[in-house]
């Protein structure tokens, strides 16, 4: 049973006694511990109030007394003197060290709701089996306490009760508890701020506050409530989080069963892999016994070559001495006086001598005595061995952020880190955010605001594909991996805005007559770069007396005339000038087929104003944005309607559709990876985003009331690619399984 519980910073609740001993331990200031609230010494027995004595003053409260010894400051330490470093109280529950501060358990509130349901529950069950005495009778008449003073902080019985609670004094008005040995507050008090009541509740903090803590500058904005709204915002969530898990009752008492069996399960799993253990080990210990003895026979196969040679060589030369063996035949061989038998017997015999003699003259062993090359190198097994592990589950892959896309399909692409676990294939998970992006990016999301994940199973290699999508969501993905050990941990959740209408798929058209010398389209024509040919290096003596600017103009090999679409390209940073944007196609292949001096303020193929036709439109036919050298040009605000004759720039340089009256300061940012362009050809309307995030760089207005075509414009070197569609991506593997992950509970407002 816990005694004066308090609770510690990290809201968990530890006894004050316990504490102070752990405390102690440490290498704290050793307390002065009061004795066991049970025990006989904590009762006191004064003289009977029958005597006319007034009541014994109290011994400090225990509280005090520890804290006094425990976390008080020495007497006589100066102001100035170094502060004591903060105390450090291992938590047993969340099993970290909790920082007390400087004044140690004297921050630590009494948890006084905890000592109220432990009270409750010793009469309950009749704990306190030990009678509690009355603190103010006389030893050989003490009599049983029957009531406790809450303000006394004394048990007595009935009579002291009445004899020191007179009616008509304040006395009287003192409440009456049931005996305890546990006396406490009435109500919570300042820890720095004696007998301040706490009276407000700091959100940010999450600190109960008296009126001086709140008017501290540590608190200044902070949203602080007074403690009875705190009281009754915190009591419902209860409430509220109470009837929910009564409500699921049934779906706990489930997952209970579940949980048991999986512990049953768990067991005998741990018994198989157990048995698994030892077979293996005792499998590759057979291996070793089995190598072990080839070995061995192979290091005693050369022994006994060895040996055969040695020994022979050895027979060789014993033949070799003077009264055995070649010699000893030798001499009775020169006893031979017939010329023609010594000739025919001799000559076998000196061949043999001839031999011997190079052999003693060039002597070595026959075979090498030392098995140096036998030793065996066991030093990369055994380090094997040393690092025998269970099979492990791939950790957590890492999402390339650069590769993955959205665009008219979610493309992801991942990679499992270098000391992961090979997996056998992925499950990738994705989930619909409602509410677009305002659902994920900058604010905060309601469990509601999520749709049921859906999963693609057994996904092989390291990227997916996925279809099905609405347009200008949300989506959050992540993967993990599989392998014989199961399914590792989950990748970090990466966020895909899907692009703000249907993705427009066109190729560059080079229909219109190409400069050669200057433009080149790629494989598939959605590339395109030029390349400042001759043609500019001739007009180059022309600089001085006029100013002409070569540009290149591309379209697209498709039109539209109403809906909304949308298209991304990519700009190489290292480009001059390049436009993208739309416009009216017969605009284009008239400005393209007519080309006018770039210097006419009346022909700038950004104003929309190549003649005076078209001074009374409200709309431009055309809708650039310019970038180069690393930069975007953005006009402040929306576009609107230029007025004639007011588009003076070199090659048309500032982003069309905007009046540049209203703009004499456009700023300058940095050229995306990605250039997004979204077409509503109902509203006449062009955004450009950034594509990676959809951020809107920029909007303007043209007129869409005629066939409109993408468009690009290069002035000068410069190249870009269109965004390629994800489904035309060639990826080899089969198609995952598609399910969807059903989660089980009772709704909350339910």
């Amino acid at each position: 049973m816990v005694k004066q519980p308090i609770l510690l910073p990290c809201q968990h609740s530890v006894c004050l006694l316990c504490a102070a001993e752990v405390l102690v331990q440490r290498g704290y200031p050793p307390p002065d511990l009061p004795p066991e609230p049970n025990s006989p010494a904590s009762t006191p027995n004064t003289h009977s109030p029958r005597q006319a004595r007034k009541p014994t003053p109290r011994t400090p409260d225990r509280l005090e007394r520890v804290l006094r010894t425990v976390c008080g400051t020495y007497p006589g330490r100066r102001r100035k003197d170094a502060a004591p470093p903060p105390m450090l109280f291992p938590c047993s529950s969340c099993q970290q060290d909790v920082e007390l501060g400087e004044k140690g358990l004297t921050d630590c509130l009494r948890n006084l709701t905890l000592e109220r349901i432990v009270e409750r529950y010793r009469h309950t069950v009749s704990l306190g089996s030990v009678a509690i005495m009355c603190g103010f009778c006389k030893p050989p008449q003490s009599l049983e306490a029957t009531k406790g003073c809450a303000d006394c902080k004394s048990n007595f019985c009935n009579e002291c009760f009445k004899l020191y609670h007179p009616w008509g004094t304040p006395r009287a008005q003192h409440e009456h508890i049931l005996p305890t040995n546990n006396f406490r507050p009435k109500v919570l008090t300042c820890t720095e701020h004696e007998q301040e009541r706490l009276q407000w509740y700091c959100r940010n903090c999450q600190r109960l506050l008296c009126p001086l803590c709140k008017l501290r500058r540590v608190h200044h904005g902070h949203k602080v409530l007074p403690i009875a709204q705190a009281y009754q915002a915190l009591k419902d969530k209860v409430n509220k989080e109470v009837n929910f898990i009564l409500a699921n009752q049934e779906t706990i008492q489930i997952q209970i069963t579940q949980l048991e069996a999986a512990n049953k399960q768990m067991e005998a799993n741990s018994a198989v892999a157990l048995h698994q253990l030892t077979h293996c080990i005792r499998e590759l210990g057979a291996a070793v016994a089995e190598r072990q003895g080839a070995l061995a026979l192979a290091l005693e196969g050369s022994r006994r070559r060895r040996e055969d040679a040695l020994s022979a060589q050895i027979s060789e030369r014993q033949g070799l001495l003077e009264h055995a063996g070649l010699m000893a035949y030798t001499q009775e061989l020169l006893k031979e006086t017939d010329p023609p038998c010594f000739v025919q017997a001799a000559r076998v015999t000196h061949s043999r001598l001839v031999k011997a003699i190079e052999n003693l003259q060039c002597f070595s062993p026959s075979a090498d005595p030392s098995f140096r090359h036998f030793h065996l190198d066991a030093s990369k097994e055994v380090k094997l061995i040393h690092s025998l592990e269970f099979i492990r589950a791939p950790l957590a892959p890492v999402i390339d952020t650069q590769k993955t896309l959205a665009y008219d399909e979610l493309f992801l692409c991942w990679r499992l880190p270098q000391d992961s676990a090979p997996a056998w294939h992925f499950s990738v998970e994705y989930q619909r955010r409602a509410g677009g992006a305002a659902a994920t990016w900058g604010g905060t999301r309601s469990p509601n605001a999520a749709t049921a994940w859906l999963r693609l199973d057994e996904v092989r290699g390291t990227n997916a594909v996925i279809d099905q999508l609405q347009i200008d969501s949300v989506y959050v993905l992540r993967v993990r991996g599989c392998n014989k050990a199961g399914f590792g941990e989950y990748s970090e959740d990466v966020y895909l805005h899907t692009p703000p209408a249907p993705v427009l798929s066109f190729s560059l058209d080079s229909r219109w007559g190409l400069h050669a010398d200057r433009l080149a389209l790629g494989r598939g024509q959605t590339y395109a770069r030029s390349v400042p040919g001759l043609s500019l290096l001739q007009a180059a003596n022309r600089t001085l007396t006029s100013c002409h600017l070569t540009s290149d103009l591309l379209v697209a090999d498709l039109s539209v005339t109403q809906g909304r679409h949308y298209w991304a390209c990519s700009v190489e940073p290292g480009s001059y000038l390049v436009k993208v944007g739309v416009g009216q196609e017969a605009k284009l292949q008239e400005w393209f087929h007519l080309p006018q001096d770039m210097a006419s303020p009346r022909c700038d193929p950004d104003s929309g104003h190549d003649s005076g036709a078209e001074d009374g439109q409200d709309s431009p036919p055309f809708c650039f944005l310019t970038m180069g050298m690393g930069k975007i040009l953005l006009p402040q605000g929306h576009g609107h309607t230029q007025s004639q004759g007011d588009s003076h720039s070199h090659g048309g340089v500032h982003s069309h559709g905007s009046s540049h009256s209203n703009l004499p300061h456009p700023h300058t940012a940095p050229l995306p990876p990605r250039l997004g362009v979204c077409l509503d050809c109902d509203k006449g309307r062009v955004t450009f985003y950034d594509a990676h995030s959809l951020r809107i760089l920029w909007e303007g207005h043209m007129d869409c009331s005629a066939p409109v075509c993408p468009a690009f414009c290069f002035i000068g070197g410069g190249a870009l690619q269109l965004q390629d569609l994800v489904a035309s991506r060639n990826i080899e593997e089969p198609p995952p399984r598609r399910v969807t992950i059903q989660t089980c509970a009772t709704n909350l407002s339910k």
